[in-house]
């Protein structure tokens, strides 16, 4: 009793903390979110000739100007190593005279400038912002993705710019990480106690190392200290020195590619010598703590299986259970014609097509067919094209298709036309989740445990077919009629094998992890980091980097500091914390348990996972959908229904 009474009086407070950190709710919640960024769509690599550029600055001064605009730019100043140099060896001339507009606000951008000589005036709608004079840096932000300038940039004198586009910085930043991670790789492979790792140990120890950096002369191991860290130098010179009879006495200097402090992560002794910096050095180091998580030496413990109490057979509902192999799926249309628009009952839009969803892709639309409903998504071709699209809905059509999972949305088939592809998906009744956090504000700690818990499922289904999901967000996460989560929309999906990385750039800005921000190559880890940002979301009813300038927001997840609300509990604060670490290797997911320590967690401990798993849990959702026609769980659209132009290059021959 005295439990219960604890219990409740948490909820109590936690419910007041919410209360006083949101303040008093409005009758009517807000559509959108403040600072909610589009999707970044993924463009294609440019080849290895984007690296060659001619007319590179060579002027000492030149050079010194670029490294100084370098280092003042959130964006440019968290380079690699070596990228700031390559980097300015590609930069491209250009010349404006008085009044020319080098940037116009509101156009789509695809260059970043570094002023050389001359002056410029910023405005925003007509207000002065700022001038810019030599080393200042615009434009940043169409380096990383396609972007509308926000501001107009013109010249007030004769003015002489640095420039890159998009393409050639993305294929200098892409060459210069598999570069450094070869080496970094070649480093590890020469360390004799290393040896007998595979190369998949090996690239998680990788991705767990953080770079240091140390000045002259600074002490990085004291003799007689406890190890807690083990190094390998990428840069410079490391003196090891130990004390003989009262004198320093030097015993060997280290130089780029050799390693030291190993005997921490392998012993618990301490330090038999000192380590000192001589001149300026550049290590990576990784701690004893993230190298037993990762180690094969330590192998994780299975997971105990939460099936205390006696489990009854799942319910074989259609609804629930199609994709199991072993129930009889329902008839599906076998023709575009076969499928019959569901139109509003009532309401100012009575009689116009029930529209669930849209996007810069085209439309979701609710369907009928024999008295069953689908979801039809139509892609518009000529958008495909236009953006390079072709690969990636290819991708989302195999995810689907080759999926057979209650936690993923249902898959039915493709059909196409002249204009569009579309692709039938199962009707998820309950709606989108983030009209339902947008409802509420944020959810109470057991809600998000089971969304939360549903999305993990999800992940460890896709992970499984080497597949990394990369678009995690309340927005892909729908409710089906029992209020289970399911994760939709797979248009970023990518497929990867083992100890690959891809590098694309996409997603949503507030939910990017720091290594698709420094271009350094991801992989599956980067659901994982997106799990911890949803998990914070639901729970507080916003992201943990949040601004209405979007430089700012990535400069926060690349410094990967916040504070949780007081509000949270510890447990939670966790969990968020150990799935948001900024290295990839050191992620709760991604470590030797996998998904398994995921699962393990104490936030998770009340939920029964094998019931999850057959949908045997009443699900605390329920609550949120509300009763009616089918679509009243659904936000109403404008749509614009100008058809689109015909697109016949024949990409989707297979569709």
């Amino acid at each position: 009793m005295d439990e219960r009474l604890r219990e409740l009086r948490l909820r109590e407070e936690r419910s007041f903390l919410r209360s006083v950190a949101w303040g008093d709710p409005p009758e009517d919640p807000p559509e959108d979110p403040p600072g909610r960024a589009p999707p970044i769509v993924p463009e294609p690599l440019a080849s290895d000739a984007a690296l060659c550029a001619p007319n590179s600055p060579t002027s000492r001064r030149d050079l010194g100007l670029i490294a100084e605009a370098v280092g003042r730019s959130e964006v440019l100043r968290r380079l690699g190593q070596g990228c700031p140099g390559a980097l300015a060896r590609s930069l491209v001339p250009l010349r404006h005279a008085t009044g020319d507009t080098v940037l116009a606000e509101g156009a789509e951008g695809s260059a970043m400038y570094i002023v050389a000589e001359g002056q410029l005036r910023v405005t925003q709608r007509g207000r002065q912002l700022r001038t810019l004079g030599p080393g200042d840096v615009f434009g940043e932000l169409a380096i990383l993705y396609n972007c509308k300038r926000t501001a107009t940039v013109q010249a007030l004198s004769p003015v002489r710019l640095w420039a890159i586009d998009r393409h050639r910085y993305r294929a200098i930043a892409t060459s210069n990480a598999k570069r450094r991670r070869a080496e970094m790789l070649s480093s590890l492979r020469a360390v004799h106690w290393l040896r007998d790792l595979s190369d998949t140990h090996l690239w998680k120890l990788l991705d767990a190392m953080e770079e240091c950096t140390f000045a002259p002369g600074h002490v990085i191991i004291h003799e007689g200290d406890e190890g807690e860290n083990f190094y390998i130098i990428l840069k410079g010179e490391v003196r090891v020195s130990r004390r003989v009879d009262g004198q320093e006495k030097l015993i060997r200097v280290l130089g780029a590619g050799e390693h030291f402090g190993e005997l921490s992560l392998l012993q618990n002794s301490r330090r038999t010598a000192s380590c000192q910096a001589q001149g300026h050095v550049t290590c990576v180091t990784l701690t004893k703590e993230d190298f037993l998580e990762i180690s094969p030496f330590c192998p994780p413990q299975p997971l105990e299986p939460n099936t205390s109490e006696t489990e009854a057979p799942a319910l074989e509902d259609p609804e629930r259970g199609w994709g199991s192999p072993r129930l009889r799926q329902p008839p599906v249309p076998v023709r575009l014609e076969e499928l019959a628009a569901v139109c509003y009952e009532e309401g100012q839009r009575q009689g116009q097509r029930v529209v669930l969803g849209t996007g810069g892709f085209g439309r979701v639309e609710l369907v009928r067919c024999r008295e069953r409903l689908f979801a039809l998504k139509r892609i518009r071709k000529d958008w495909v094209v236009r953006t390079q699209q072709q690969e990636h809905v290819r991708t989302e059509r195999r995810v689907l298709a080759g999926s057979r999972s209650p936690f993923l949305v249902g898959f039915f088939g493709t059909f196409r036309d002249g204009q569009y592809v579309y692709l039938l998906l199962e009707f998820c009744q309950g709606g989108e989740l983030w009209t339902k956090l947008r409802e509420v504000r944020c959810f109470e700690e057991p809600l998000a445990v089971f969304c939360c818990a549903c999305v993990v499922e999800g992940l460890e289904y896709l992970h499984g077919r080497g597949i990394v999901y990369r678009d995690l967000k309340p927005e892909n996460l729908m409710l089906d009629r029992h209020g289970y989560v399911k994760l939709v929309d797979f248009g970023f999906a990518k497929e990867l094998g083992r100890g690959e990385k891809t590098y694309s750039f996409c997603g949503t800005p507030q939910y990017l992890a720091p290594e698709m921000l420094r271009q350094e190559g991801h992989d599956f880890a980067v659901d994982f980091w997106m799990l911890g940002i949803l998990t914070f979301e639901l729970l507080v009813g916003r992201p943990p980097f949040h601004s209405a300038d979007p430089q700012q927001i990535y400069s926060r997840i690349l410094d990967g500091v916040f504070s949780f609300p007081a509000f949270l509990s510890e447990a939670a604060c966790s969990l968020i914390a150990k799935l948001c670490r900024r290295r990839p290797g050191q992620r709760l997911g991604n470590t030797a348990s996998g998904i398994r320590g995921i699962k393990k967690h104490r936030w998770f401990g009340a939920l029964k996972w094998r019931k999850l798993s057959l949908r045997q849990l009443e699900a605390p959702t329920l609550r949120l959908i509300k009763e009616g026609p089918p679509y009243i769980n659904f936000k109403r659209f404008s749509v614009d229904w100008t058809p689109a132009e015909d697109e016949f290059s024949g990409w989707d021959e297979d569709f």
